[in-house]
């Protein structure tokens, strides 16, 4: 018997089946609408439902879905930030009628990610551990004492709306900055833009990060600024929860050391507490996977 995992975000919808043994034997992927419209997003969705379905050959035990947030565990809705269209959208209900007679666990992406590389990936053996993703947003989940952790609404872990800059730029939550408005990918740009990078308007923090790999100082200054302002946050929350290991994944995590080294430098800063200094801090193994597998995982996997 398969489980199948959906994982619903502002720019992908994923879906696949994994096996017992944690294998991803059917995945596809597709782009998630750009629509105001709450029926749009769900087709997408449905579409892809269905498609697992057919590969699945009716041999589906369960169902996890990981969704962006904010979400709500006990009423099952999703209220996608990044989705303009789901607000308060019942996601866990249709698909629990799109695959009727199996159980359905709607979990927060963020989270899904965490439980996937405790599991599969760079988190193994961790009994506490953050997990985040930095891309178009920063997001993130917890894994206490070996267990996911999703807290009173499915929302702990949300990671990208600590505030390291209380005068700083506004954010998408109401406050003014949070981590994500300094480092996530759109944000990255958006300050080299500001101090004098010179690239296309369509251009994001993958040539961001080619600039800075070529020597340009704005590029290489703009993935400092990141690196540390996600160290501060993971101080921050890593005080709160006492970590064994943070697992940073997603687009701008692709930047590897351009990232990582003014991130790490700037940890260590911060890491006065000493039960702080033995936090690692390690990139994420399963790429765009986890959350699926984190779903399946929750699920009952």
């Amino acid at each position: 018997m398969l489980t199948l995992a959906l994982d619903v975000g502002g720019t992908t919808i994923a879906a696949g089946l994994v096996d017992p043994a944690g294998a991803l034997v059917h995945t596809a992927t597709r782009p998630t609408p750009n629509s105001p419209r709450a029926e749009d997003v769900w087709a997408a969705v449905a579409d892809m439902i269905a498609a697992a379905l057919v590969a699945a050959q009716g041999a589906v035990r369960a169902v996890g879905v990981a969704s962006a947030g904010p979400i709500d565990v006990s009423s099952g809705t999703v209220s996608p930030i990044n989705i303009t269209g789901w607000r308060g959208f019942p996601l866990r209900d249709r698909v629990a009628a799109a695959v009727p007679g199996v159980p359905v666990r709607l979990a927060g992406d963020g989270l899904c990610m965490a439980v996937g590389e405790h599991r599969y990936g760079a988190g193994r053996g961790a009994r506490f551990l953050l997990g985040i993703v930095v891309s178009t947003g920063v997001g993130g989940g917890l894994v206490l004492d070996g267990s996911g952790y999703g807290g009173r609404t499915g929302n702990a872990g949300h990671v990208g709306h600590v505030v390291v800059d209380p005068d700083g730029q506004p954010c998408s939550c109401g406050r003014r900055g949070c981590v994500e408005t300094l480092a996530a990918g759109p944000a990255l740009v958006r300050w080299a833009r500001a101090n004098g990078w010179e690239a296309p308007p369509s251009v994001g923090a993958k040539e961001l990060a080619d600039a800075a790999r070529s020597g340009d100082p704005v590029a290489v200054q703009a993935f400092q600024r990141g690196g540390a302002a996600l160290a501060a946050m993971i101080a921050s929350v890593a005080a709160v929860c006492d970590f064994d290991l943070v697992v940073i994944g997603g687009g701008v995590a692709n930047a590897g050391p351009l990232l990582f080294d003014p991130l790490c430098a700037a940890l260590a800063e911060h890491s006065g507490l000493a039960y702080l200094g033995g936090l690692r801090v390690a990139p994420a193994e399963l790429g765009g996977n986890a959350g699926l597998l984190g779903a399946a995982t929750l699920a009952g996997l």
